[in-house]
């Protein structure tokens, strides 16, 4: 009976040991994480790149932090440097749209680069740090070799998505995309919804981060609602999009000029003032015949109404544009004329519609061979989706024109020869559904001309 008691109190002091011991387990700290933890990081985005100088040795960088001003400075390094870093310093501003504000809008400048080299660049601070790169152009030469995207009316949609994608996948690899205007389409959203400006520039940075774009306003561009209280045109645009306008004597960023390898290419604005004596018609004025041929003697010309279109839609809307230029995109020997607004493709001949002075009734275009082809590509997949009704019989000066989504490139070989060629969204990427050997107007008649003096 001893032994049996002795035994009873043995189990139960050993339950109460196993007891004391789970018990002890275990630990709760008392640690507290500071409260600015629950808040998003400020992670920039909407990163672009567009040339940032004349010549092409800078770029300027541009990229949105949504809720907080964060650093305007982008660090940047050349891949053959062995990570010798520099920095750059930028701005930061933002703008009210109606019952919207935008994030912080920083752009910054990096200037002084190496021709012909990769760089890659930073954004961001801390932790929130993001890593891009770039390749510069080469150094600007009458035979350098470059490759442009051609994009117009893209907007954001799942088109949009198959157009940049089918860029991107092109075998041809352009190296810098030309866009002809209507960017966002934010305006076609209830009350101007600039929400979908910073939705679409994340939608592009995939692409426009790594090379640059060059800006051409739209008339989706203009966002002028005063039924809302917005009466400044292209407040949207010009606050989100720099480029290096003052750099070629403009006093506006909607019309300007850039070299870029072996072309010279000339934006201009189809909803600013361009009369005679406005500011844009007195800098084109006296910006063609700054342009050395034997320097960059491809002469490129970015607007987004077309000058020439059989399309019904938009039918006519760029002649009084081409009624004040044409007569000097002649004379001066432009190549091609790039626009949008059509959406659809279209390519003409080599036209021109300059003889009419009112009383010879000599208003139909006829061939000329100074003059440049013009190039419509307004395809690029926006909401409002395609054009299909054309003017018929179809005009002679109309070489192609098909209603579907796509994009262009031009390749340029050198002085003499280039290579256009557009890409249907629905083939394979590198189908060429058009396609045209151009050859250069100045370099044809200059050799025409020496060969007639032997």
């Amino acid at each position: 009976m001893r032994k049996k008691t002795e035994m009873d109190y043995c189990t139960i002091l050993l339950v109460l040991i196993l007891s004391v011991k789970l018990c002890e387990s275990g630990i709760t700290s008392s640690y507290l994480r500071n409260d600015d933890l629950v808040h998003d990081m400020p992670l920039d985005s909407d990163v672009h790149i567009t040339q940032g100088d004349h010549e092409g040795k800078g770029v300027i960088v541009s990229w949105v932090t949504p809720n907080e001003p964060g650093s305007s400075t982008v660090v940047y390094w050349a891949d053959n440097s062995g990570n010798l870093k520099k920095t750059a310093y930028g701005i930061v501003l933002t703008y009210k749209y109606f019952n919207y504000t935008s994030g912080y809008i920083h752009h910054c400048t990096i200037d002084n680069l190496e021709f012909d080299t990769k760089y890659y660049y930073q954004v961001g601070i801390g932790n929130t740090t993001r890593r891009f790169w770039f390749i510069t152009p080469p150094k600007v030469g009458p035979d350098v070799p470059y490759t442009f995207g051609l994009i117009g009316d893209i907007g954001q949609t799942p088109d949009s998505n198959r157009t940049l994608t089918h860029y991107e996948l092109n075998p041809a690899k352009g190296q810098t995309v030309l866009f002809v205007g209507d960017l966002s389409y934010a305006d076609a959203y209830p009350f101007h919804d600039n929400r979908r400006w910073d939705t679409w520039g994340r939608f592009i940075e995939r692409n426009a981060a790594y090379q640059p774009w060059i800006w051409t306003a739209g008339n989706h561009e203009i966002d002028f609602a005063p039924q809302y209280g917005e009466s400044i045109p292209f407040k949207p645009y010009t606050n989100r999009f720099f480029v290096p306008y003052k750099a070629s004597d403009s006093t506006s960023p909607l019309w300007y000029s850039i070299k870029r390898a072996s072309a010279y290419i000339i934006v201009l604005s189809s909803y600013s003032a361009y009369g005679k004596y406005t500011p844009q018609y007195k800098w084109l004025e006296k910006e063609l015949p700054k342009v050395n041929r034997t320097e960059t003697p491809w002469l490129i010309v970015l607007v987004h109404c077309p000058m020439y279109s059989s399309y019904v839609h938009h039918y006519m809307e760029g002649e009084t544009m081409r009624v004040m230029y044409e007569q000097w995109f002649v004379d001066y020997k432009v190549d091609v004329v790039f626009a949008g607004h059509v959406h659809a493709y279209e390519r003409s001949e080599r036209i021109s519609n300059i003889a009419y002075n009112i009383t010879n009734g000599l208003c139909t275009p006829i061939s000329d061979q100074s003059a440049p082809v013009y190039i419509t590509i307004g395809d690029g997949g926006n909401l409002e989706g395609l054009v299909t009704e054309m003017t018929e019989p179809q005009p002679s000066y109309s070489a192609f024109r098909e209603a579907s989504f796509g994009h262009g490139i031009l390749e340029i070989k050198n002085r003499s020869y280039a290579f256009f060629s557009w890409h249907r969204n629905q083939d394979g990427y590198a189908v060429e559904a058009d396609s045209l050997w151009l050859r250069n107007r100045y370099w044809k008649t200059t050799l025409e001309k020496s060969l007639t003096a032997l």
